[in-house]
């Protein structure tokens, strides 16, 4: 048996492109989670009407619940930049500082 490290901050460019296409794009599509779907559609759906960014939403739960696919429905929804990162790619302070400053009006950071 051959034995490999897998470094969990990197990731295989193809295995991101996999990732991304098995992913639901639209609240619709998204199985489960229906009271949150329901209160996420009135959300976006009152951002659009008005023309602005939604407000503020904190997804939090244990691993596999689909935040991270929530999160990506809520950016494509708006029609709004993605940009993921996770605890320990945060290595210093100021890492998170420097990702918020580089962020446009209605991005979505997860």
């Amino acid at each position: 048996m051959r034995e490999e490290f897998v470094d969990p901050t990197t990731r295989d460019e193809g295995d991101a492109h996999a990732d991304s296409a098995l992913r639901p794009r639209r609240l619709s599509d998204f199985v489960g989670q229906s009271e949150l779907k329901n209160h996420l559609s009135i959300v976006l759906g009152a951002a659009r009407q008005r023309n602005e960014a939604a407000d503020h939403v904190l997804l939090a739960g244990p691993p596999g619940l689909g935040k991270t696919t929530m999160a990506g429905i809520v950016a494509n929804e708006m029609g709004a930049k993605f940009h993921v990162t996770s605890g320990p790619a945060l290595e210093r302070a100021g890492d998170l500082a420097a990702i918020l400053t580089k962020l446009e009006e209605r991005d979505v950071l997860f």
